[in-house]
């Protein structure tokens, strides 16, 4: 499968162990940035359907606002109950100051 990169958004406007949201193409994207790493996943909690950008970030961790389910930025895993269906990650590329996303 080709990769497919896309411009999403100004590395300045991800700031350090924060999530900040974008919508891409119509998709509702959450971006993280922890340890100097962007990460992408969906935004929207597979238990609770709240928005993750309105959670906490704990390291590799976003808690859902809404009954603090967490899942890995990284890999999108449920990391705690009551949360148990991981959320879609998207793959990161930084080219200068511009974060690229690969939606397919």
């Amino acid at each position: 499968m080709t990769e497919t990169w896309i411009e999403a958004a100004l590395l300045a406007s991800v700031p350090q162990d924060d999530v900040v949201a974008i919508e891409v193409q119509g998709k509702d994207i959450a971006l993280y940035s922890v340890e100097g790493e962007v990460y992408a996943t969906d935004n929207l909690c597979t238990h609770g359907h709240a928005r993750l950008c309105d959670g906490f970030l704990d390291g590799h961790e976003i808690e859902c606002p809404l009954h603090q389910g967490k899942f890995d930025v990284r890999s999108g895993a449920a990391a705690c109950a009551p949360v148990t269906e991981g959320i879609r990650t998207y793959p990161v590329r930084i080219d200068g100051d511009k974060v690229f996303l690969d939606l397919s």
